[in-house]
């Protein structure tokens, strides 16, 4: 065997897709269900390559990584890496950020499209046998309403292909975004504030970083329109929980679709689970078994290229 590669920690059923791709390519696969720094290092210390999960790879881990050359992560986020210090350590740190564009962008799709017509309220109503067609409140058609996207990258970008048929007016806002592809796709750039009080609908797509960390709190809330509604499928902590609460329970907003929470997995107890007014799923946009495959594929392939001095196209640093 030409080295290991260990599996810090995982939740599909197994690891055979994995297993595969390294076996071919000359590399014993480890797997592991570790989660502290203790275990984590008991079972990476001496691995070459690390494919990671949810387990959080911190400084400390990486610090008694003694023969890894790669770290890769099972999708588009890297916030459980501490990437600056791989970078220092001369790790490779790389991952799957096209793994997933349909399924993710079809989920704020659908969370879009069932708050706009009012569906959980609507449901709920003919379940308790109440039959009334304005359960939900007052409806408005999409057709001439803003849609405004937090981030601009491949996600939204599909995103707005995908509901181009619905006449939706479409602004984004993105530090880093190129003006050439917004303008092809008819997407207006835009500052955060402007962008806040003119869209009916704001969804969010950007990388958990230090930065970004509730970056939609009380004040950005506030700005928003009484019928808006906030869509999150990218990283819980991006949204203020407790300010975004607040704003459902006092009609600040009209509703919410999320996927990620602050707390994963949230506490049924949570006030976001009381509201009919929100939408939920369990962290669950990225998942449909084409993507899990592509996902998994990607990431052990980017761990193989590495290792064996060729070029990969996923990297997140350069070492």
């Amino acid at each position: 065997m030409k080295g290991t590669v260990v599996v810090t920690d995982f939740e599909f059923a197994d690891l055979e897709l994995e297993r595969e791709i390294l076996d071919g390519a000359g590399y014993k696969l480890v797997s592991a269900q570790a989660s502290s720094p203790g275990e984590l290092l008991e079972v990476c210390a001496h691995a070459d390559g690390v494919i990671n999960q949810y387990a959080q790879i911190t400084a400390e881990v990486i610090k008694g990584l003694k023969s890894a050359k790669v770290i890769s992560r099972y999708g588009i986020g890297v916030n459980t890496i501490d990437v600056d210090a791989a970078t220092r350590a001369g790790i490779a740190v790389a991952n799957v950020p096209d793994g997933s564009l349909h399924e993710v962008s079809e989920h704020a799709a659908a969370m879009i499209l069932s708050l706009s017509r009012g569906l959980n309220e609507l449901g709920n109503s003919v379940r308790s046998g109440r039959w009334d067609y304005t359960a939900a409140g007052r409806l408005f058609r999409l057709r001439g309403r803003t849609l405004g996207l937090i981030g601009f990258g491949h996600i939204p970008q599909t995103l707005v292909g995908k509901l181009s048929g619905f006449g939706l007016n479409v602004l984004a806002y993105d530090p880093y975004a190129d003006p050439t592809v917004a303008e092809a796709l008819g997407v207006r750039l835009v500052k955060l504030d402007e962008l806040l009080a003119a869209s009916a609908f704001v969804s969010v797509h950007v990388p958990l970083t230090a930065g970004t960390k509730h970056l939609i709190g009380a004040r950005e809330l506030g700005m928003m329109r009484s019928d808006g509604v906030l869509i999150n499928t990218s990283r819980g902590p991006v949204v203020d929980e407790k300010a975004l609460v607040v704003a459902l329970k006092s009609g600040q907003i009209a509703g919410a679709g999320l996927d990620v929470f602050e707390t994963e997995p949230m506490p049924a107890d949570h006030p976001l689970c009381t509201l009919s007014n929100v939408v939920l799923s369990p962290h669950a946009a990225w998942y449909s078994e084409d993507s899990e495959a592509e996902i998994r594929r990607k990431t052990t392939e980017n761990v193989v290229e590495i290792l064996n001095g060729r070029e990969c196209a996923r990297l997140v640093n350069r070492v």
